[in-house]
Order: C-alpha cells, then structure tokens, then sequence
C-alpha cells in the first residue's frame, strides 16, 4: 500500500504547497487509460489544481530560489512540486502543458460535474473561473473517489451576463468564444493584456480571484505564446 493510502492524506500532501485535491474517478473497464506508475493501464486519476492565490505565495517563493527562471516557470514549478508526491504516494504525475496531450477538460467534466462559461472556463460552484488544474496523479490501486453531485451551474442563475457585456471587442458571446478576436486586441496592445480579462473579471462569482500580480504573470504568458504562433 503507498504512503498516501487515503485521500486525506494526499490532500494534506498537496496543501503543503497551496494546492487542492481536486477530485478524480477510476477509469472505465476497456477504456483506453494512460500508463500509471508501473507502465500498465492506471486504475484511477485524481486532479490536482488550485483556486484564487492559494499556490502563489509557493510558487514565488519557488522562483525567487532558482536565479534564473526556466522557461514556463510555473509549469516547471508544478512539475518540481508534484513528482516527489507522486513518488512519495506511489503515483505518476502527469501535466496538461505536455505531450502527448492529455483530456484534462474531459477528465475535469466528468471528476467535478463542471460546465463551460461563456469564456469557456469551466464555471466552479465555489471557486467561480479563479480556478485552474496544475496536473494528474495516475495511480494502479483502488482509489476511494467520491462521485460529483451535479452542482448548480452559476451562469444558468446569473441574470445580468456581465461577462458578456464587458469585452471591449465583444469577443464573448452566446454561442461560442471569438478567440482570434480576442488574440487580436490583444497583440494591438489592449490593455487587457496588462490589467487582465475585463470579461472575467465582471462576472460576479470573484470572491477567489486572482491578485494582481498573478493576473499580471499570466498575461504575459499569455501575450507571450501569442507572438510566437
């Protein structure tokens, strides 16, 4: 039996590094499941994220030790944090910024019973779109995963839609997200691109939302991938 033999001493494992457990299930009989830790098919997957800034004070302290950063440094900080507890609970990590490519959305879907926002961002009952999943940890054993329980869908209760009303190239809409529109304000120097996404942050579920620098660090990530396609 691994070290972490329960979910809450996995939980406990991942919070020393401000992130959650996010939840997971065991894949289906014939369903084809990537490689766990031994190499053979993985019985279950469990997902690991964080909400609002919970990871970020780590994260930074993380950075500010390694004198030059890597390239994609958060990347390379969750794969730096969540590999020793892969190890150390008997599990292999996976991670949604390597290939081959693998259905975290899917996989979010279905362990979470989350829906899309109009943004596209899986909408969280608690965390709003403050939320995000740093990897996966892939296990060969029986895992006791609870079952989603279909929560509320906070874009159906909302009645003022901001986060349609708010973009400044009306980029976010009914039925699908403009994202060359988006890209585009954004590489002609809309200031989106430094004071963050106006659409997200009008929706009212903010409660987790990012502090300032972080928004600032993803932005530029993100003005950053853009300029290289």
């Amino acid at each position: 039996m691994s070290p972490c033999a329960t979910l809450q001493e996995l939980a406990a494992a991942l919070d020393a590094h401000g992130l959650i457990l996010r939840s997971g299930f065991a894949f289906d009989e014939g369903v084809a499941a990537p490689p766990g830790p031994r190499g053979e098919p993985a019985h279950a997957v469990v997902l690991v994220g964080d909400a609002g800034d919970s990871s970020w004070p780590h994260f930074r302290k993380w950075a500010a030790a390694q004198g030059p950063l890597p390239d994609d440094p958060l990347d390379a900080w969750s794969r730096a944090v969540l590999d020793p507890v892969a190890e150390h609970c008997g599990a292999r990590a996976v991670f949604p910024f390597e290939k081959p490519w693998l259905p975290f959305q899917r996989w979010a879907v279905r362990a979470e019973g989350l829906r899309p926002s109009p943004l596209g961002i899986l909408m969280h009952p608690q965390f709003g779109l403050w939320h995000a999943w740093r990897g996966a940890l892939l296990f060969d054993v029986e895992m006791a995963l609870p079952t989603p329980d279909n929560p509320i869908h906070l874009c159906d209760t909302c009645v003022g839609k901001d986060c349609m009303n708010t973009c400044p190239v009306g980029a976010v809409g009914e039925q699908a997200f403009d994202v060359a529109g988006c890209a585009g304000f954004l590489l002609s120097g809309g200031d989106c691109g430094t004071i963050g996404c106006r659409a997200r942050a009008a929706c009212p579920h903010g409660k987790h939302r990012y502090g300032d620098d972080k928004i600032a660090f993803h932005m530029a990530a993100r003005l950053g991938s853009l300029r290289e396609t």
